[in-house]
């Protein structure tokens, strides 16, 4: 069996995302966020973690990039891609009107806030750890109405009043695979590889860096920056790059930034999704390279 841990209980997008990835005798692990999805990996308890990173409606999911960066390292495997939309549930035989509580995780309220004002007018926002979590709230009394995947109502018995709930309908969801350090998935040609950096605070650093991408014709498809929670007024630089570790003009940009930054943590080279899960064979890696094992001891 191969342990995943992921945002539970079950009824999640996350589990939804974990039995997307396909990987064989999947033993699915509930545990209460992200980061503690990752921490399980860390610490044994699981042999992959599957996690949200990015929803195209609220953006990065910041406990997610956060714990990536943790020690010791982890790396990433695969991504999948979810549309999101909810189902709409009350315990059997009540219905939506009169004072509601309102449950569901608080990103999720936010892709749904505005039906919830039309159809649930005066309803009171519960936040939940997840989604499926809030569905379970309302099973046990702690709340009238949950927005989650229809799974959930079919997993506690709840009653469902819509189906495919969402005030964006390009609404999607990027969840990785991430398990210990190895050797990178194969190359594909249709690649995401992924970096966290700091930089020393000296003018024009950031934009020399930038500029080992660009001279190589190598695209970034993201660039945030999180405080580092260690040492005031630092910086981590997540950067997530179109191509694959073992293209040279990638490769070699890494090799250039290596040298001007203070830090660099490699997290993986995958296939990039496109709405489906991305192959995750896990049996089979490229080799990896000298570069991939001197970021990964650190400068």
């Amino acid at each position: 069996m191969t342990r995943i841990s992921y945002l539970g209980p079950a009824g999640t997008f996350t589990e939804q995302a974990l039995w997307a990835f396909g990987v064989p005798g999947a033993e699915p692990v509930a545990v209460d966020s992200p980061a503690a999805a990752l921490s399980a990996v860390r610490a044994g308890e699981a042999d992959y973690a599957v996690a949200a990173i990015e929803s195209s409606v609220d953006g990065s999911v910041t406990s997610t990039s956060d714990a990536l960066v943790e020690s010791p390292g982890v790396q990433i495997y695969g991504e999948t891609e979810l549309d999101i939309a909810f189902a709409i549930m009350t315990r059997p035989g009540e219905g939506l009107d009169g004072p509601r509580r309102f449950a569901s995780h608080p990103v999720a309220y936010q892709q749904v806030k505005r039906w919830v004002g039309e159809n649930v007018p005066g309803a009171s926002f519960v936040p939940a750890a997840s989604n499926g979590a809030g569905a379970r709230m309302v099973a046990e009394g702690e709340a009238d109405v949950a927005a989650a995947p229809r799974r959930a109502a079919e997993l506690f018995g709840l009653e469902v009043h819509a189906d495919g709930v969402a005030d964006l309908e390009t609404a999607r969801t990027r969840f990785l695979l991430v398990g210990p350090p190895g050797t990178p998935t194969p190359r594909t040609g249709n690649d995401r590889t992924t970096i966290v950096f700091q930089l020393p605070n000296e003018p024009g650093t950031l934009v020399a860096v930038l500029q080992e991408f660009a001279s190589r014709g190598v695209d970034m498809s993201r660039i945030e920056s999180r405080p580092t929670r260690k040492v005031r007024n630092t910086y981590d630089f997540h950067v997530d790059l179109v191509g694959h570790i073992e293209d040279e003009p990638l490769a070699e940009a890494l090799r250039a930034v290596y040298l001007r930054a203070s830090k660099i943590v490699f997290l993986g080279s995958w296939p990039r999704a496109h709405g489906e899960a991305a192959p995750t064979d896990l049996g089979r890696r490229a080799a990896a390279n000298e570069w991939v094992r001197r970021a990964r001891e650190g400068k």
